[in-house]
């Protein structure tokens, strides 16, 4: 009798244990749409910053949006050593996450978009390549990750309009984006 109590509990914490941490996981819906928002607003960018950095057990994909947070908070900041701080931790905390999740096609645009964005001379450039690669490699495969469709058409369109991509690679882009319009 007591170890099927025992059991009971135990089982019990399990499920409880799990729910409350699928439950602290951010709904990606909303949070791509803060992510807009915060481009132009900082207020935005630090109250999502804080909200995603309290968490206490963080995926790659949640540090992929607190790395592109802090470079958000960078492009906010006034103070030059600021952003340069921001933009060196937003880099570091890309890396981790694109380590955790190497496939996942909305976590390197991410990182690709700001990469993308930023001034050539911070040197914080280096990804682009494989980012565009992996990306697309992924869409030949159907992996979308924790991309919507909606999240990955707007994905391709970002990518064919950067022009940082060969005629070769916006041929695939372009049979993909028909294929999922």
């Amino acid at each position: 009798m007591f170890k099927k109590l025992l059991f009971m509990v135990g089982l019990t914490t399990l499920t409880l244990c799990y729910t409350q941490a699928k439950a602290q996981q951010p709904d990606l819906k909303i949070l791509r749409k803060q992510m807009v928002i915060a481009v132009e607003k900082s207020k935005t960018t630090d109250s999502l910053y804080k909200s995603l950095n309290s968490l206490k057990e963080k995926n790659g994909i949640t540090n992929g949006f607190i790395a592109a947070l802090l470079a958000l908070k960078a492009k906010h900041a006034w103070n030059p050593y600021s952003k340069i701080k921001y933009i060196k931790n937003s880099e570091k905390l890309f890396r981790q996450a694109v380590a955790a999740d190497p496939h996942n096609i909305e976590l390197r645009f991410m990182r690709f978009s700001i990469e993308h964005s930023a001034p050539s001379f911070l040197g914080f450039n280096k990804e682009l390549t494989a980012d565009s690669e992996d990306i697309i490699a992924q869409l030949e495969k159907r992996n979308f990750g924790t991309a919507d469709k909606d999240m990955t058409i707007a994905i391709i369109k970002y990518l064919i309009h950067s022009k940082r991509c060969t005629s070769a690679q916006n041929d695939v882009l372009n049979k993909q984006l028909s294929e999922l319009s």
